[in-house]
């Protein structure tokens, strides 16, 4: 069913859940041992020292962005939703800072309840601290059976959170530091930024779509003159706090923005569709699909004339292959993929400018380039899930996309300690010492945290920010 103010989109959970589990997997694989492109490109093997004069991107460095577009594009479900309930904009606005104020507690206090950060060699202390930080998180974010009275809610929450500040309390770090506001983890810090920030873009622009591009190229000039000494400078680097965030993290809405108009999009497509598939959707969705390898293959080995041509001639065909729309569907994707190409072929544009596509430090190419797969690859989705009705073999992605900070906090905080605790993670890492083997464990390990928050979510347990 097309999602309205009060559904969600499922291609769009499928989509998180890609871009979440496929951030877990690349935590996951064996370091140093594998081929370039399992890796991020400016942190190759062998000894994946930092170069950022490599230009190119891997499938690694897609995760992020495909995750902050999903972001972006949920920004309008969420918000219009409460629009529709007759919220006012002052709760909405309240609403917006304290999802970014508890962002910012969460990657402070995630960063916190991992065993690493405890010990380099963590043993049974640090392990049941982890998995008693991971289990608090329940009572704090998660929601709650409607069925229970006020008292008891509150009282559940008071205590996950008064449970959490004695973790917090007693963690000692490796280097015999306790907590600190300023040891945090830096993607959901920079999530917590644009989250606020992109929600009241939105908020302001919601009819007036040449303002939210106005506000990128208002930001584009900051980014060119952030070199130069001056206003421009001054407020690029500008922070009410170092451990909350900065000016110079808003670079990312160039990923956000885009996702909030493909949110708009979906939004206004709220009739039943009799779309059926037809063997132009399919190609259409096998165009999404190629776009997103070409572009990988094309741009982690250099060959970026051919890969530009060649993202040409797949934009031609799927535009050609969704004119004459009879169907809201239709209409949809086509107005999905025309937004795909817009920013792809912007992105190509910038290919060459800052020295190539690099997610470090990010270039213009890296944000639009990455916004328009992510375009692409929503499109795919829908045609598989929503006019295809496709469900098997996507369950997982779904569900995992609708409770992703369970996969996020649980490879290190639930998966690693349990794994520590009963000695599995001995046996399983000498049973899987090779690099290819190492992968596959990897993948196992992702499986596992994507089931625990799938299992929740079926439940009805979603961590909430």
């Amino acid at each position: 069913m097309p999602p309205t103010a009060d559904t969600r989109s499922l291609p769009l959970d499928a989509l998180r859940g890609i871009a979440i589990l496929l951030m877990v997997f690349s935590s996951r694989i064996p370091f140093g041992v594998l081929p370039e492109w399992m890796y991020h490109a400016q942190v190759p093997p062998p000894s994946h020292v930092f170069n950022p004069g490599i230009p190119g991107i891997t499938w690694v460095d897609l995760v992020f962005p495909f995750f902050l577009f999903t972001m972006g594009a949920a920004i309008p479900l969420a918000l219009k939703a409460r629009l529709d309930r007759g919220d006012g904009l002052l709760a909405i606005s309240g609403s917006i800072l304290k999802r970014g104020a508890v962002l910012v507690f969460f990657a402070i206090y995630v960063k916190h309840i991992q065993p690493q950060v405890m010990s380099g060699t963590p043993g049974l202390q640090e392990w049941l601290l982890a998995l008693a930080g991971f289990l608090l998180l329940f009572p704090m974010l998660a929601t709650l059976p409607r069925g229970w009275s006020v008292t008891t809610q509150r009282s559940v929450r008071l205590g996950g959170w008064i449970g959490a500040v004695i973790v917090l309390a007693v963690f000692r770090a490796k280097d015999g530091s306790g907590f600190l506001v300023t040891r945090s983890d830096i993607i959901i810090l920079v999530l917590a930024n644009v989250a606020v920030s992109g929600s009241f873009i939105w908020l302001a622009t919601r009819n007036k779509l040449d303002w939210r591009i106005g506000i990128l190229a208002f930001l584009f000039a900051l980014r060119l003159a952030q070199s130069i000494p001056g206003w421009g400078q001054w407020l690029w680097n500008l922070s009410p706090a170092p451990w909350i965030g900065t000016v110079y993290f808003q670079q990312y809405l160039f990923i956000i923005i885009p996702g909030t108009i493909a949110g708009d999009l979906l939004l206004r497509w709220r009739a039943q569709s009799d779309t059926t598939m037809t063997s132009r959707l399919w190609l259409v969705c096998a165009l999404g699909f190629a776009m997103v390898l070409l572009m990988l293959i094309g741009m982690q080995s250099r060959q970026v004339v051919t890969a530009t041509l060649g993202a040409m001639a797949l934009c031609a065909i799927g535009w050609l292959a969704l004119q004459n729309a009879a169907d809201d569907t239709t209409k949809l994707l086509r107005a999905l993929f025309g937004w795909g190409i817009f920013w792809l072929v912007l992105g190509l544009a910038f290919e060459p400018y800052e020295g190539g596509i690099k997610k470090d430090r990010a270039t213009m190419s890296y944000y639009f380039v990455t916004s328009g797969m992510a375009f692409m690859l929503l499109v795919s989705l829908i045609v598989l899930i929503d006019v295809g009705r496709i469900r098997r073999g996507f369950g997982l992605l779904i569900a995992t996309g609708q409770n992703p900070l369970v996969a996020y906090a649980g490879v290190q905080s639930l998966l690693g300690p349990l794994l520590g605790i009963t000695g599995a993670s001995a046996v399983i890492e000498k049973l899987t010492a090779t690099p290819w083997l190492g992968v596959a464990r990897g993948a196992l390990y992702t499986w596992l945290v994507a089931l625990v928050g799938a299992v929740c979510a079926r439940r009805g347990i979603l961590l909430k920010t």
